[in-house]
């Protein structure tokens, strides 16, 4: 009978000394943080409430002071952990990055994802990508905190799955001039909330100014927006290479619908002029879009 009992003794004292090892392995192990940026939100809120306007196309945002902003934040609200990396979500038409979006992919530590947007600019897609990224990296243990920058009800879900793997997860607002504009279950949700204030997105958005030539005759002239276009073509070929212009080329001077909307809404945002109903200066922009790739053969 006493040796059952010191043979149980001995097996208690073996199980302690396990788990105190396991536990002085868990304290060395330092914690893992990372940004879950909803690109959508962030510039409909900061241009609200910086510029005024939701329109991306009506001021500029430096994505990558304000992703280091965002950074040294995250450092300070999580003073004992590490960075893993910073998630991007933001729509793009068929899943392709946009010139803005590809600088940003190429940022160090930084992860775009990307839905897909509709006809009426509206994201599709996003809202899955941050649920299931968020899911994955709690459930195999590689963050134990997570800083989201989004205010859609349809994060409910993100957050749930991520806090049953036991991450917790806190929500990062924008300030916003009138109302709310992060969605109330969400707030309910996370284990902590803060908003960032004008001040801090100040140094980053920037209303765009008009061209000069609005100004004086408010209309630009054919070869204003020639020049335009060719600018727009440089920024494609740059993104989708030499093997899409070479599908493009064959269907001169027709662009593919996606391709001719893409082209349309960025010439309006750098010329900050309406091309609607223009078809003169529509046609000049296809000229320009069209010379540039046919001077690359």
């Amino acid at each position: 009978m006493n040796d059952d009992l010191a043979a149980l003794h001995a097996r208690i004292d073996r199980t302690n000394e396990l788990l105190q090892r396991m536990l002085a392995e868990v304290a060395k192990t330092p914690s893992t943080h990372a940004i879950f940026v909803d690109a959508g939100y962030l510039y409909a809120a900061a241009g609200r409430l910086v510029a005024g306007t939701e329109d991306r196309r009506a001021f500029d945002l430096d994505a990558e002071g304000l992703i280091d902003a965002l950074i040294d934040r995250a450092r300070t609200v999580f003073a004992d952990s590490r960075l893993l990396r910073v998630y991007w979500y933001d729509g793009a038409r068929r899943r392709i990055h946009t010139a803005e979006q590809q600088t940003i992919a190429e940022l160090p530590d930084v992860k775009v994802r990307l839905g897909n947007l509709n006809a009426n600019n509206q994201q599709k897609g996003v809202d899955s990508l941050i649920r299931t990224d968020l899911e994955s990296l709690a459930r195999h243990r590689a963050i134990s905190d997570a800083a989201l920058l989004g205010g859609d009800e349809d994060l409910v879900s993100a957050v749930e799955a991520a806090q049953g793997y036991g991450a917790r997860v806190h929500l990062w607002g924008i300030e916003a001039p009138e109302g709310r504009n992060q969605a109330e279950p969400l707030l309910w949700e996370v284990d902590s909330q803060r908003t960032l204030d004008l001040d801090f997105f100040k140094p980053y958005v920037s209303r765009r100014a008009a061209p000069a030539y609005e100004a004086t005759t408010g209309r630009p002239t054919r070869e204003d927006v020639r020049f335009v276009g060719a600018q727009i073509a440089a920024k494609w070929l740059v993104v989708r290479g030499r093997e899409a212009m070479a599908e493009l080329l064959p269907g001169h001077p027709y662009l593919p619908g996606s391709v001719d909307q893409d082209l349309l809404v960025e010439a309006e945002s750098l010329l900050q002029y309406s091309l609607r109903g223009q078809a003169d200066l529509r046609r000049s922009l296809r000229d320009g879009f069209w010379a540039h790739l046919q001077a690359q053969c």
